[in-house]
């Protein structure tokens, strides 16, 4: 099966060098040029349309959350390559995803996707698509390009992380589930999958009630904090929890604020990310507590002096399957401090 589709994505990679490129068609049709069986299969996916010949067999997956789906769907012998990890992946993953190329900790080049010759491109940021190729520029190649719902639902305009005017729901991530699943001829997996999340998310958050708690979400950097706004991932799990973000009053995905701001909010639990990488100041969970137990600002904080943080992954704190731990950590942490029952 891997035969033609690598045969394929050679060609179009030596036309496009030699510019002689037109159309290299979509997918991974049969050794005939016909559609598999089931195929084409079209995808409505951030106002375009998202067709394929066949299931993807080398999926290249620009994120991390995107990757996590892939391997959760059984998909790893199917994807050719990964790129863009802020943390070490799902121990139930471990096995699946050692097989698994790394192109780049980071943004990989287009050169490097490109030399892994894929049929499918998958990301969980429209921006992470665009630092390596528009998709318009991977349509050239004839290879389908994929993008998170939960991102397609953000306004990305300017610079930062966007801006939502509406809550995000966990309808969006389960959506790219189904998405992937189809596109894959996994629907099965697909939709076990996604029934197990939902029956971890209302497990977690069952008779809980933490309207009287308030709450702020550090990401990264402590020169220039990326604090969680309104709408996102962590919007999710306030909504779930019935907590307060002390930053419900902006609708920007990821806004940098002040330590004096923060101060003055002086929320009552700190959500900590505990990221792997090394791009910001403060990646850390533990760079983050010594910043906040020795800064003027902020040692004083309530949260500081009793030591009230939970520690989140940066990808629980992202669009992803990932925000289902992030509930359950939050809720179980909210507990153990006896903030609610």
């Amino acid at each position: 099966m891997r035969g033609p589709s690598r045969s394929l994505s050679l060609c179009c990679l030596t036309l496009l060098t030699a510019g002689l490129l037109t159309a290299c068609g979509g997918g991974s049709p049969d050794s005939s040029g016909r559609s598999a069986p089931g195929y084409p299969r079209t995808v409505e996916n951030c106002g375009r349309q998202v067709t394929l010949d066949a299931p993807p067999e080398r999926a290249v997956s620009l994120d991390q959350g995107s990757t996590e789906i892939l391997l959760s769907l059984g998909l790893a012998d199917r994807v050719a390559g990964t790129a863009t990890w802020t943390d070490p992946v799902l121990k139930s993953l471990e096995e699946a995803n050692s097989g698994v190329p790394r192109l780049a900790d980071d943004t990989p080049s287009y050169e490097r996707v490109l030399a892994e010759e894929p049929d499918f491109v998958s990301a969980s940021f429209e921006s992470t698509v665009s630092r390596v190729a528009s998709r318009e520029k991977f349509a050239q190649l004839g290879v389908p390009t994929y993008v998170a719902p939960a991102d397609c639902a953000k306004n990305n305009a300017g610079d930062g992380d966007g801006s939502r005017s509406e809550q995000l729901r966990m309808d969006r991530i389960y959506q790219e589930i189904e998405d992937l699943a189809r596109m894959f001829d996994v629907e099965q997996r697909g939709a076990e999958l996604v029934d197990e999340l939902r029956s971890r998310m209302t497990a977690a958050t069952e008779d809980i009630d933490a309207s009287g708690v308030s709450v702020l979400y550090w990401f990264a950097n402590k020169e220039s904090p990326y604090m969680a706004g309104c709408c996102g991932a962590p919007g999710i799990i306030t909504d779930r929890i019935g907590a307060r973000n002390v930053f419900d009053d902006t609708h920007q995905e990821w806004p940098q604020i002040n330590w004096e701001t923060v101060a003055e909010r002086n929320p009552d639990v700190l959500v900590l990310g505990d990221l792997t990488r090394e791009s910001q100041t403060a990646e850390e969970a533990e760079q983050k507590i010594r910043f906040l137990e020795s800064n003027p600002v902020t040692k004083h904080m309530d949260a500081v002096r009793n030591e009230r943080y939970i520690e989140l992954s940066g990808a629980a704190m992202n669009p992803s399957i990932r925000t289902v731990n992030g509930v359950e950590r939050v809720a179980a942490k909210l507990r153990e401090f006896g903030l609610v029952e």
